[in-house]
């Protein structure tokens, strides 16, 4: 029974580690109080200190140890910048290197002035440790990337910040007839990885369409005020923009080894 509850405690470690990076050392730190201690307090009380302490660490210590990294925390709920929900915040997967947050910043707010839509954030880094991963991404883990979501019309053709996946990934704006299909060409070449995150977003069912015209502006606004070194979209949908032509060494295809880029924007700038 001992070593059950060790192994517990180490899966419960990783799984917070993998989740949130600082997530498995607070679960140590709050757990081994109590077992030096020898507490008799039980493990739901337990639970609640940890649950407090962590939301504590989250709000207070981390963002400010964070740009000793030089990483800083993205806004949660300033009307111009904004996550798509509040879990990338509790998960502190909402931290950027100080260059790609101030430019960032600066662009959303330019971008929100101009057509009154802020921008929606979504996986972006850790705040600690260069080249820690934030899985599931494979090259998010400098500080140096961010994904965003799309900017949408809802069935009375208005634009909104709202999106038909509760995660912000997983629903694809599919290929058209006459345009490249490239999530077909990566499965038939055994990628079977490519659009795993249909399962993992959560459809809300919401009937929501990409606004092709606001979602170009916000891209162009992207590459011209972060100086973005590229930026990863599924070929068709950079067609459909009509984006490709106008950003040929900035707009890229990421590779049948990756995931879909037709639920998101991929954002990245150069060290």
């Amino acid at each position: 029974m001992k070593y059950l509850k060790i192994c517990i405690h180490i899966l419960i470690v990783i799984f917070l580690t993998v989740l949130t990076q600082v997530g498995g050392l607070i679960w140590i730190t709050v757990f081994g109080f109590f077992k030096y201690r020898k507490s008799a307090w039980s493990k739901r009380k337990r639970l609640l200190s940890f649950s407090v302490i962590y939301l504590l660490c989250v709000a207070f210590i981390v963002p400010n140890l964070a740009p000793l990294n030089h990483r800083k925390a993205l806004p949660a709920f300033d009307e111009y910048l904004a996550p798509h929900n509040l879990g990338y915040v509790l998960l502190c997967r909402n931290y950027v290197h100080d260059d790609l947050h101030y430019n960032l910043v600066e662009a959303s707010k330019g971008f929100e002035a101009n057509y009154g839509i802020p921008v929606t954030y979504l996986d972006a880094g850790f705040p600690f440790i260069d080249g820690f991963p934030l899985l599931p991404h494979l090259s998010h883990n400098d500080g140096r990337k961010i994904d965003l979501a799309f900017i949408y019309q809802d069935a009375s053709v208005k634009t909104t910040n709202d999106n038909p996946s509760l995660l912000g990934y997983g629903v694809y704006e599919e290929p058209l007839e006459g345009e490249v299909n490239q999530p077909q060409k990566c499965k038939d070449a055994g990628y079977w990885q490519y659009d795993y995150a249909k399962y993992l977003g959560f459809n809300t069912d919401k009937e929501l369409e990409i606004d092709l015209d606001y979602t170009r502006y916000l891209i162009e606004n992207l590459i011209l005020k972060t100086s973005a070194s590229k930026v990863f979209i599924e070929p068709h949908l950079a067609q459909r923009i009509n984006l490709s032509s106008n950003y040929p060494n900035t707009i890229r295809f990421h590779g049948c080894h990756a995931v879909r880029h037709d639920d998101h924007i991929h954002l990245q700038i150069s060290k």
